[in-house]
């Protein structure tokens, strides 16, 4: 683990924090492997409803890769590899995580903080965040699982602009493009979030794994339709399901277990 990314609990809400912020909470290597062990963590806590990813600080979300490892890191191939890979699976870690997920995004949110928000749930971002992917300025080649993702969120169109230009987006912008899925004024960011986070905490787990994966499955060209079949099952099979009938029946508010 690394004290640049925070693993924090409050109550239903688990916080990962990138806690870089002398480089605008560019992800450094350390930080990259610590992602999956965090989201491990949170996954085991039955406590843990939902998971919001922030940067600290008022300055970015975060400000892309360290490029400052750059040269000991990413000079040969093999260390481009490595470095890939390990990219790589803590994205494919948040992408397939149960549990639903939310991007605050307070300033700079570019290169691989664009990639980090783009598998998350949620975007929520402050009126003064900026987006945008620099590879262009850099010589950078971008891997076809972050592309496709950019895609998936903006649409082919938005992403060749975002790619061609590398220039920044605003708040405004990003919404347009459907990369955000909410811009409030910066002071009320995190106000917002939890507002967010508290409604998805008091909603039957079972169910929002259900959509998560059901959604992750129909995106594909072929999907499974009995897989799906057998998630909302494990729905209807559940104690949640026969809390929420009851519930309803007595005009108050469920009381879901995850079970």
């Amino acid at each position: 683990m690394t004290e640049r990314l925070i693993e924090k609990r409050e109550g239903a809400v688990g916080w990962m924090v990138f806690n870089n912020p002398e480089r605008r909470n560019a992800v450094s290597l350390d930080m990259w492997q610590a992602i999956p062990s965090i989201l491990e963590n949170f996954e085991k806590d039955p406590q843990i409803r939902v998971v919001v990813l922030a940067g600290a600080g008022d300055k970015a979300f975060v400000a892309g890769a360290d490029i400052s490892q750059f040269e000991k890191q990413r000079s040969s191939e093999a260390d481009v590899r490595r470095y890939e890979e390990i990219g790589e699976a803590a994205q494919a870690k948040l992408q397939n995580f149960d549990k639903p997920t939310i991007a605050m995004i307070r300033g700079y949110c570019l290169g691989a903080g664009v990639n980090i928000a783009n598998v998350c749930d949620l975007r929520i971002a402050a009126d003064d965040a900026r987006f945008g992917i620099p590879a262009g300025k850099m010589g950078l080649g971008y891997r076809s699982t972050s592309m496709k993702n950019l895609v998936d969120t903006v649409g082919a169109p938005f992403a060749r602009e975002i790619m061609l230009t590398a220039r920044q987006f605003t708040a405004a912008e990003a919404l347009h493009m459907g990369m955000v899925h909410k811009v409030v004024e910066k002071e009320r960011l995190e106000q917002v979030v939890r507002e967010y986070s508290d409604a998805i905490a008091a909603n039957a787990p079972l169910t929002l794994r259900a959509a998560k994966r059901t959604i992750h499955e129909v995106s594909k060209r072929d999907y499974d339709v009995e897989l799906c079949k057998t998630w909302v099952r494990e729905c209807f099979e559940s104690e949640d399901y026969a809390e929420g009938r009851r519930a309803f029946m007595e005009k108050r508010k469920p009381q879901f277990r995850g079970r």
